[in-house]
Order: structure tokens, then sequence, then C-alpha cells
């Protein structure tokens, strides 16, 4: 049946159908990291003046609407490639380029700062192994992991989700049970502080929070790995935001009544990245520190950068079919099911970007702000094709799926891509600049943009009146 769906377009199933809805929902949280917010926190608490939750609130509002629209483009075109090949085929092959241009600057750049956060908390925690090699092994167990084929990476990610859920549930009980004792102080000013609030300075905190949603929007590209198709891919990223999001507002706000250090928090930032584990030493003392501080360096260096490894090695593998990246990155293991070419190129760039990104002071900060600007565009991008693809091509009146919805989802994250890091805006903007020169160059080359049984849908007025 599902096979049938990709022979629509050309292409043949040549990954293993072995995803179920269980797994789908495993590999989102594990990508998310349902401890995430722990790495981040003192960044979003000084970048939304106090009030952190409410930036996780906007971020999950905000991201609906961006799932709404990839269940809707998923259910179009249920195949391997995500905006790459939803804006391919809903607006034209040239935009889909740019479009997989624009996310490879998220999907390239997520595991190499997974790994290089992981390795430099790794390395705080024991000194004596140095930040390269924690950064080799992380690389090296993730890309055998991923080689061997899905099933393993599938129960590989469900064994290491239980174990950050486990920690995760302990910190809520000994920090729920610490402020029933006095520690701290009860407030609802994690979610508004009037003394603090602006719309600019929340959607700047938004823009760096959203780095901890990212991962719902790779389980679009197991489209062709899903036993139950299109549809359970859609039903796994909505479950999966709405549970992300419900864990991360809850732990942020028990870590902001918990801070030990409010004034100077605001004031100076969190240079160490230290201000949830200082919440947590409030709470429970030192050893619920240091266990936050390495599930969390561990959550980041292996489940996490094993699923982001997944998601980038299919974006490789679709763009590589279609001709739009070199042939060889589309190889296939035949025994494995997997595209061991781009797993093996994504695990070696992961590698040499981490190792480079090491040896700058500021260079976890840069990563972040690049693969959020990158991810908002795309998101951007496949918003505007929800509304040409459905309303203006096939002639939907569904004007709430097709309209509404894309268009309060495009509405906020331009507002938060409009007050994001300015260096990131350069930095995303000339990587835009360099795709659209490589898309002239092919055109130069008369290569240009084509995707395998791509047709442009024809409005469904006139189709049935062809057939009149």
């Amino acid at each position: 049946m599902y096979d049938h769906e990709l022979s629509r377009y050309g292409y043949q199933q040549e990954l293993s159908r072995q995803l179920r809805f269980r797994d789908l929902v495993a590999y989102g949280l594990v990508y998310m990291v349902p401890i995430a917010p722990m790495a981040i926190f003192g960044s979003v608490y000084g970048g939304s003046g106090g009030m952190v939750a409410l930036a996780y609130v906007i971020g999950v509002v905000a991201l609906v609407f961006t799932a709404f629209s990839y269940a809707q483009m998923v259910r179009a075109f249920p195949m391997s490639g995500s905006v790459y090949n939803y804006a391919g085929r809903g607006i034209s092959p040239p935009v889909g380029f740019l479009a997989g241009w624009v996310i490879l600057l998220d999907y390239v750049l997520v595991p190499g700062l997974l790994y290089l956060v992981a390795s430099v908390a790794m390395h705080a925690t024991v000194p004596a192994v140095p930040v390269w090699a924690w950064l080799l092994g992380f690389v090296v167990v993730n890309t055998l992991v991923n080689s061997v084929g899905i099933r393993m990476t599938a129960m590989v990610t469900r064994v290491m989700l239980i174990g950050e859920l486990l920690v995760l549930a302990v910190f809520l009980a000994v920090a729920g049970w610490a402020l029933a004792s006095g520690k701290g102080r009860f407030s609802w000013e994690a979610f508004y502080n009037p003394d603090t609030f602006t719309w600019s300075v929340v959607a700047g905190a938004v823009c760096i929070a959203v780095l901890s949603f990212l991962g719902f929007d790779g389980i679009s590209m197991l489209a062709e790995e899903a036993k139950g198709g299109s549809r359970q891919i859609g039903r796994a990223m909505a479950a999966v935001l709405v549970l992300a999001g419900v864990l991360f507002i809850g732990q942020t706000w028990l870590a902001a009544m918990l801070v030990p250090n409010h004034n100077t928090l605001l004031a100076d930032g969190d240079p160490n990245g230290t201000a949830f584990y200082d919440a947590a030493q409030v709470a429970g003392g030192g050893w619920l520190a240091t266990v936050c501080a390495v599930a969390t360096a561990i959550a980041w260096g292996l489940p996490n950068s094993m699923v982001a490894q997944v998601a980038t090695s299919r974006l490789l593998y679709a763009m590589a079919r279609d001709r739009q990246l070199p042939r060889f990155l589309a190889r296939v293991s035949v025994r494995r099911s997997v595209p061991v070419n781009a797993t093996l190129l994504t695990g070696a760039v992961s590698l040499a970007l981490g190792l480079y990104m090491a040896t700058r002071a500021d260079g976890i900060t840069v990563l972040s702000s690049l693969i959020n600007f990158g991810a908002m565009v795309a998101f951007l991008v496949l918003h505007v094709t929800v509304v040409v693809h459905h309303l203006i091509r096939r002639r939907s009146r569904n004007w709430w799926a097709h309209l509404v919805m894309p268009a309060v989802g495009f509405a906020i994250l331009a507002y938060v891509v409009v007050n994001a890091n300015i260096a990131a805006q350069r930095v995303g903007l000339a990587w835009l600049g360099l795709g659209v020169l490589v898309l002239a160059s092919l055109y130069a080359a008369g290569r240009r943009p084509t995707l395998s049984g791509f047709a442009p849908a024809q409005p469904q007025r006139r189709r049935d009146m062809e057939r009149v």
C-alpha cells in the first residue's frame, strides 16, 4: 500500500518500513530531549526577563501551527525530505532546492552542536578526558548504531528515553517537595512579569527556546520508514510537540522559582550554563545537580545526536536521489536498508564541525543561533507551501486548514525571525545567498532542479472540466 505512494513519484521503496507510532513518538521525544531546557535554561531565563516558562508556552503555540502544516504536507507528499520535497512539489523544484538548502543549515549543524554541548559538559564532569575525545567517542558510537539499521536506532533511543524521563521525574518530585518545604519562592513570574515584559524580549527568548523544540519536525523525515504511512507521521508530530511542551514548561517553571541568583542571572546571563543545575542544587543538593548535568550531557551526546544524524542523512539522501546533491549520497545499503554514505558523511561533518567550534569561546552560541534561524526560515517556507499547494493550486475551500492556520503560524514565526540574533540573521541570509548562487550554477550547467514524477498540480476545477 505505502510502496504505491512512492511509486507514484517514480521512487522505489528502498528504506525499511519498521517504525510504529510509539517508535515515532519515542524518536521525536528523544530528538527534542525531554530535559533539553536544563542546558539552555539560563540563556532563556536571562533573554526573557525571567519569563522562561512563557517563552516555552509561546514556542509550543507557535509550533502547533507548524505541526499542523507539516501534517497537511506529509499527507500530500508522503516521502522523505521534509520541507525540501513539500516546497519542491507544492510550489516548484527550484523553490524546493532553496528550501532544502536553508534547512541544511539546521540539519547539518544540529548534530555538531549536540556533540559539542555534550562533550564540553562531560569534560567539565570528568576533566581528565579532553573535549575532543568525548566528541570522537559520541560520533563513533552513534554512527555505528545508525549504520546497523533503523530498528537498532529505535531500540537504543527507547532505552535512552526511559532514562531521561526518570531523571526528569526525580527533579520534578524533589523540586516540588523543596518548594512545599519553603525553599525558593512560589511565583507566577516565570509566566508573566510586568516589570520586565516586552514582546521583543520574549520573542528573542523564544528564538533560543525553540532550539528545544527542534526535532518534532524530524519525524517527517521518516515518512518512508513508518508502518502507518503519512497519517501516523502527522499524529506523532502533534503528540510529541504537546508532550514535550508540557514537560518543558513544568521543569522551567519549577527551576525559575528555585534559582538562587535571580538578579545576577537577569543582569549577566548564564555564561557557564549552570543556572538550572544551581536551581537543582537548591532543591536537592549537589547530588541532584550532578545527576541533572550528567544526564543532560549524555542525552545530547548519544540519543539526541543519534536521531539528529538520522534526520540529516535522510535529507541528504532525498536531495541526492533527485541529483541535487552528489549521487553517492543516495546509496542505500541493501542488507541494512539505510543510506550508508549519507550517514557516514553526517558523522564526519559533525566531528569536524564540533572540533572546530570547540576551539571558539562562542562556538555553542554561534551554532545555536544559526540552527534556529535556518529552522525558522524553513518553517516559514512550509506555511507558504500549504497555501500555494492546497488553496491556490488545488482550489481547496478548507479555509481554516489551508489559509488561517498557516497564516497565523507564519506571522508568529516571522516576528520571531525579525527579533532573532543579528549575527544569525546575517550568516543565515549569506547562506541563502550562497544557495541562490549554487542554484544559478546548476541552471548554467544545464542541471536545473527536477523532482521525480513531478507535475504541477492543476486546479481542481480545470481537471473536472477536462474529464467532461
